[in-house]
C-alpha cells in the first residue's frame, strides 16, 4: 500500500514595512545635513566673496538637521535603549556599525562648526549669548580647517547612508550602485531648497544669496535627471542590478506614476533654478524639500512594498499614531524648534567674509551686507 505524500505550497508570504517612516525621516534629515555642509564651503571653506549669506543659512541647515535626525533614528530603533548594542558588539563587517561610529563624530563637528560660524553674533547678544560665546577671543582661524574635518566626515555619512541601504541584495530596487548617487544628488537639491526657504524666513534676506541658491538647485537638479536617465538606461538595456530593478516594478502603473512624478519634478526644479523668478526662492525651496523628502519615502517605503517573493504589491497605509503621521508631523515640529532656538540666540546675517577667510576678524571686520 502506497501514500501520497502530502504537498505544501507557499505561494506568498505578506510582511509587515519594518523600515517605518522613522527611517525616511532619519535619512531625509542627515541627507539634507551633510549636502548643507558641502553647500557651506565656498563661503567657509574656499572664502568666495558674497558667498556667506548663503553659507549661513548652509550651516543652518547642516546644523539644525543634524541635530534633529539622530532624535528620528533611536524613534525607528522601535526601543531606543537598543543604540548601545552598536558600541557593545561592534561588527566591522555592518554598514550600520560603521554609521554609529560615523554619526556621532559628525553630529559633533557640525555643532562646533555651527558654533564657531554663529559665534560673532554671539559675542554680541545678550547675557546668555555672551556665555555661550565662551569668551571674547578670536576664533574665526579655526573656521576654515574645522569646516574641511566636518566636510570629510559628511563625506562618511554619505557613503555609510547609501551603502547600508544598496547592500540589501534582496530588494533589487535598493541593490544598484546608482542609488548612493542618488541619495547625495536628491540631498544636495534639498539642502539648497531648504536654504533657499531659511533664507527668506531668516533676518536679513539676501537677493543676492537667492540667485546664489537658485544656480545650485539647478546643477544639482541636472544631476538627478542625469542619474535617473543612467539607471533607467541600463534597466532597459538589460545592464547590471538596474535591470533586476527595473524588472521588479515593470507592468505596475503606480511605479510608472511615480518615476514620470520624480523626472517632472526634477525638470521643474531645473527650470527654476535657471530662470531664477525674484522672490519665488521659498516655493522653489519647498518644492526641492518635497523631492527630497518624496524620492526617500519612495525608497523606502514603497521599496518595502515590492515582494521578495510571488506576485503583485503590498499595500501600505500610513498610520496616524506615533509610527505614521504623528511621528513625521514630531519631527518637523522639532526642526522648527530648533531653528527657531538658534535663530533666537544668534543673528544669523552676513558677519563678514573677508574678516573668517583670513582668520583676523578682531583687526579687519567688515561691517555686515545689507538686505536687499
Amino acid at each position: 500500500m502506497t501514500t501520497t505524500p502530502d504537498i505544501i505550497e507557499t505561494v506568498n508570504v505578506a510582511r509587515h514595512v519594518a523600515w517605518l517612516p522613522w527611517a525616511v525621516s532619519y535619512f531625509f534629515l542627515i541627507g539634507v545635513s551633510v549636502a548643507g555642509a558641502f553647500l557651506s564651503l565656498p563661503a567657509f571653506l574656499a572664502g568666495r566673496p558674497g558667498c556667506e549669506r548663503m553659507g549661513r543659512m548652509a550651516v543652518l541647515t547642516m546644523l539644525s538637521c543634524a541635530l534633529v535626525a539622530p532624535v528620528a533614528l533611536l524613534a525607528d530603533l522601535h526601543q531606543p535603549g537598543r543604540f548601545w548594542h552598536f558600541y557593545a558588539h561592534l561588527t566591522p563587517w555592518s554598514w550600520m556599525s560603521w554609521g554609529a561610529l560615523l554619526l556621532p563624530v559628525y553630529v559633533g563637528l557640525a555643532v562646533v562648526y555651527g558654533w564657531l560660524v554663529m559665534r560673532p553674533g554671539l559675542q554680541r547678544g545678550g547675557t546668555l549669548a555672551r556665555l555661550l560665546a565662551l569668551g571674547t577671543g578670536d576664533l574665526s582661524g579655526l573656521v576654515r580647517p574645522v569646516a574641511a574635518v566636518t566636510a570629510l566626515a559628511a563625506a562618511g555619512i554619505v557613503v555609510y547612508t547609501g551603502m547600508e541601504v544598496m547592500v540589501v541584495r534582496a530588494r533589487p530596487l535598493w541593490h544598484t550602485p546608482t542609488l548612493p548617487v542618488m541619495f547625495l544628488f536628491t540631498a544636495l537639491t534639498g539642502a539648497a531648497g531648504m536654504a533657499l526657504v531659511l533664507n527668506r524666513v531668516v533676518a536679513g534676506f539676501e537677493a543676492a544669496a537667492e540667485r546664489r541658491l537658485f544656480r545650485a538647485l539647478a546643477l544639482f537638479s541636472a544631476l538627478v535627471l542625469l542619474n535617473g536617465a543612467v539607471w533607467l538606461g541600463l534597466g532597459l538595456t538589460g545592464g547590471g542590478a538596474e535591470a533586476d530593478a527595473v524588472a521588479s516594478l515593470s507592468g505596475s502603473g503606480p511605479w510608472l506614476a511615480v518615476a514620470g512624478w520624480a523626472g517632472a519634478t526634477a525638470l521643474l526644479l531645473l527650470v527654476l533654478g535657471l530662470v531664477a523668478p525674484a522672490g519665488f526662492g521659498w516655493a522653489a525651496g519647498l518644492i526641492a524639500l518635497h523631492s527630497a523628502w518624496m524620492f526617500r519615502w519612495t525608497v523606502f517605503i514603497g521599496g518595502q512594498t515590492v515582494p521578495k517573493t510571488g506576485a503583485g504589491f503590498y499595500d501600505y497605509h500610513l498610520p496616524l499614531g506615533s509610527e505614521g503621521l504623528a511621528g513625521i508631523v514630531g519631527v518637523f515640529g522639532l526642526w522648527v524648534a530648533v531653528v527657531a532656538i538658534l535663530t533666537l540666540v544668534a543673528p544669523w546675517h552676513a558677519q563678514g567674509t573677508a574678516a573668517i577667510r583670513s582668520g583676523d576678524a578682531g583687526r579687519r571686520a567688515a561691517p555686515p551686507a545689507a538686505a536687499e
